[in-house]
């Protein structure tokens, strides 16, 4: 070590972690360690740019919390989420979408057909669906978690000191012994993703918009499947081509179909609907 220079820290710095050789941590770690020192000596990183990248994380950490991980946000904007799940997407399932700041792992269960907009206006939307396998097959008590933007781009979450629930517009449903799921909600609309910290201060700087085009957040699974976190965008939406986030894929884009006031619906609802879609969602076998 007393010899080490720009180049021979990089080994140094993999040797000092004593961990096993064949281990998925130490290739983890060997090459994240590998491609941050060559970064470094690529763009000959000044004192002052390294200075402001930890000041950078600083404020991430600073902002986060519980409810709201600027971290997550970060990798978001950057399209490192959306790189991590097209990677992880598994062939012949529904691709893999953006989690998002603002999951809870916690809402509550709801029956088939219930209302998750109950006392919230706007567009009625009917969300129906079957879960099935890669071959086709319905996956009966598959865990149907969701949740969303209201009519005016906020989720509840980030309005709980105005009286909002959390888990407003938030739901999980199981499906039935035909693998099917429905339900009514609002028809949400763009938003802005959080840019009151760091995160925005770097849209800003590489003058990008915040804008994520209307979908719907689903993460589903079933007992024998590899879990799925996935979203559901709307034909013709503002923002469908620029999403901020980078989560739009064209196999998750749905077309709303309108619905008669005098149409007859086959299914028990608790509010009458005024648009409806169908989206399937596929589960990977583990392993």
């Amino acid at each position: 070590m007393r010899d080490i220079n720009e180049f021979s820290i990089t080994q140094a710095v993999q040797d000092s972690f004593q961990i096993e050789p064949d281990s998925r941590f130490r290739f983890l770690l060997d090459t994240f360690v590998q491609h941050l020192h060559d970064y470094v000596r690529e763009v000959r990183l000044t004192h002052e740019e390294w200075m402001m990248v930890m000041n950078f994380l600083y404020e991430c950490g600073k902002i986060s919390n519980p409810e709201r991980s600027e971290f997550i946000l970060l990798s978001d904007v950057l399209g490192l989420s959306a790189l991590v799940d097209m990677i992880n997407s598994y062939g012949g399932g529904t691709p893999h979408s953006n989690l998002g700041p603002f999951y809870l792992p916690d809402a509550p269960e709801r029956e088939l057909g219930s209302d998750l907009a109950e006392g919230y206006d706007g567009v009625v939307l009917l969300t129906r669906g079957i879960v099935r396998d890669t071959l086709g097959r319905p996956i009966a008590g598959a865990i149907v978690d969701t949740w969303q933007a209201d009519a005016s781009g906020t989720y509840p979450i980030q309005e709980q000191k105005y009286g909002r629930d959390k888990y407003d517009l938030r739901g999980r449903l199981r499906t039935n012994e035909k693998g099917e799921y429905w339900y009514t909600t609002v028809m949400p609309r763009p938003y802005t993703v959080p840019y009151d910290g760091p995160v925005g201060d770097l849209l800003r700087a590489g003058k990008r918009h915040a804008w994520r085009t209307a979908h719907l957040h689903y993460m589903v699974s079933a007992e024998g499947y590899r879990p799925l976190v996935t979203e559901v965008f709307f034909e013709n939406s503002e923002y469908l081509d620029s999403d901020a986030v980078f989560g739009v894929r064209r196999s998750l884009v749905v077309k709303l179909e309108p619905v008669r006031k005098d149409q007859v619906l086959d299914l028990p609802l608790k509010r009458r609907p005024d648009a409806q879609f169908t989206f399937d969602f596929v589960l990977a076998p583990e392993g």
